[in-house]
């Protein structure tokens, strides 16, 4: 591939919903982005040219440590192939993951094998979203935009009983630690009021990751700083779309971007189709909110729509049926696990019930909820990118769907994760601003 010296940046997000958070911060500080299904060749680049930065919203963290190596290898030389200055591998703000599932310590062995870059920073906070991290242990708000309670994570009502990677361990160090078997430094969060060049100073030779704190959105340019001055020529780094936010306030500071602040007003979208495969108590006070507000919802038995065809029709057509009569619908799995049902089964089959319904009721809105599932439901719509319309809640933006497929081309998108948003969060999406 043809290297590209404009690209600053270049990340890979771990699933859709977190990709699209990261999509949202570079894009405010002034990048000119596009988020790709799949990493994209020189050919797709060249179709943009105006790009600044550039994404790709994968699927790693509900895979196994062998799958996902099987994608990041190719995928990460791919991105450093393209000439961007910084490659990110995006990951939750609560950094789901276990030495089995999603393992970001895989992840980083990956990035250590393209990037070979002396030192990998690891962001452990991302204060906009309400996730701080003080002397290595991360500390989350109950609800992404909203005035929830702050708990440390291996005590948070809902991240300590995640479906598929439960958080027993707060110390980003010792979480990761488990999945990894590289040394962890940290820079702490007094340090961070020090001269960005005495940040390395107590680092020993042999600590190859640096997790950093951040308590405070101020503390995010100096971050940002001494990212960008790591390498001279690609940096590999890990984390929450902080490092986004990181970048993108000294990359503005020093005249490469110019913050944005104007963006497309957001019109009613009416009827509004919500599809949401999220366990999340967040995501259950949302639904009982719409419930009681402008939506009806439409419960679906997983285990059938996953495995029968014929299931699958009849929700297709009972859905339909009420987007013709103008309703504004909330599809959704219930809040029992599934046992036995993979993200890929589900996210697909909530996908391929989501493009069905467009293509007959051309609908102007579509929300998917779920971290886990995001990423399959997204490809089984046909969405090859998206591009961000405009923010709405922090780490969920409204974007513009990019597609072969007719139907879905333009289709407005918004995708959800499980922790995302305060209990009218749908009615927001329905009525926009």
């Amino acid at each position: 591939m043809a290297a590209n010296k404009k690209i600053l940046l270049a990340f890979y997000g771990d699933d859709f919903t977190g990709s699209t958070d990261a999509l949202e911060f570079i894009s405010r500080a002034g990048a000119k982005t596009v988020l790709f299904t799949e990493p994209p060749t020189a050919e797709q680049l060249k179709a943009f040219p105006y790009l600044d930065a550039y994404g790709v919203a994968g699927k790693t963290r509900a895979l196994s440590p062998d799958a996902m190596e099987k994608i990041l290898l190719p995928a990460f030389e791919q991105m450093k192939a393209s000439g961007a200055r910084q490659v990110h591998y995006k990951v939750c703000s609560t950094f789901d993951s276990s030495p089995t599932v999603g393992s970001i310590g895989k992840a980083i062995d990956c990035g250590a094998a393209v990037f070979k870059n002396r030192i990998i920073p690891v962001l452990g906070g991302s204060p906009s979203l309400g996730r701080y991290c003080l002397y290595g242990n991360l500390f989350a708000r109950m609800g992404i935009g909203s005035n929830g309670k702050i708990y440390r994570l291996d005590r948070h009502p809902s991240m300590s009983k995640h479906p598929v990677t439960p958080a027993d361990e707060s110390d980003l160090r010792l979480h990761l630690g488990k999945q990894t078997n590289k040394k962890f430094g940290l820079i702490g969060v007094l340090q961070l009021d020090k001269p960005v060049n005495e940040w390395g100073n107590d680092l020993a030779e042999n600590e190859e990751v640096v997790l950093i704190d951040a308590l405070y959105e101020s503390q995010l340019i100096k971050i940002g700083e001494w990212v960008n001055g790591l390498s001279s020529t690609k940096q590999f780094s890990v984390g929450g779309s902080g490092i986004e936010a990181a970048l993108g306030n000294y990359w503005n500071e020093k005249g490469l971007l110019k913050q944005r602040t104007a963006w497309q007003k957001i019109e009613k979208a009416n009827p509004l189709l919500v599809m949401s495969g999220s366990c999340s108590p967040v995501t259950a006070a949302q639904i009982a909110f719409a419930k009681a507000n402008y939506f009806e919802e439409v419960e679906l038995d997983a285990v059938k729509i996953c495995n029968d065809e014929i299931a699958e029709s009849a929700v297709v057509d009972k859905i339909n049926r009420l987007l013709q009569q103008q309703k504004n619908l909330i599809v959704h799995t219930g809040q029992k696990t599934i046992n036995n049902l993979s993200s890929e089964k589900l996210g697909t089959a909530l996908g391929n019930i989501a493009r069905q319904a467009v293509e007959k009721i051309n609908l102007q809105r579509v929300v998917i909820a779920g971290g886990d599932t995001s990423s399959y439901a997204a490809r089984a719509m046909g969405i090859d990118a998206v591009e961000m319309i405009a923010p709405l809640v922090s780490g969920a933006p409204l974007c513009k769907a990019i597609s072969n497929n007719k139907s879905i081309n333009g289709l407005e998108v918004n995708f959800k994760g499980g922790q995302v948003g305060s209990e009218n969060y749908f009615e927001m999406l329905l009525n926009g601003e």
